[in-house]
């Protein structure tokens, strides 16, 4: 993940927060409280799929529309409860398993990474 993150510091500001674990309500707030005044985004699986390239695409639409922040929000052991998912603006999944959040912390970071790639005509995504 580190390695993700550093790449994608060269083309866009990426923060990393975490937050420890502990009870699910207090864990959301905490959430919601780190996420104000972003675009929202909740990791989920019964999210949305997205393609590498339509993420890109995605991106590249938010950039354009001047979307200044948004916040990736992975859960814990015990996921997320429907009232954070109904406070997102989105929601995706990035597998139909149940991921440990660590892993998908690693993928999504490398997803992001793959889409600013794609946006940038750089060789590291083959389709």
């Amino acid at each position: 993940m580190d390695d993700y993150l550093k790449r994608l510091s060269r083309v866009a500001r990426v923060e990393h927060i975490v937050i420890k674990e502990g009870p699910r309500d207090h864990v959301e707030t905490q959430m919601l409280a780190a996420s104000a005044d972003s675009l929202r985004i909740v990791l989920d699986e019964r999210g949305k799929a997205r393609r590498s390239l339509e993420l890109a695409r995605w991106i590249e639409q938010h950039d354009l529309h001047g979307t200044k922040r948004a916040s990736l929000l992975i859960g814990g052991a015990d996921g997320h409860s429907e009232s954070l998912r109904k406070s997102a603006d989105e929601c995706w999944t990035l597998s139909s398993f149940t991921l440990q959040h660590e892993i998908a912390l690693v993928i999504l970071t490398e997803q992001i990474y793959r889409a600013y790639s794609i946006l940038r005509n750089e060789p590291y995504h083959r389709e």
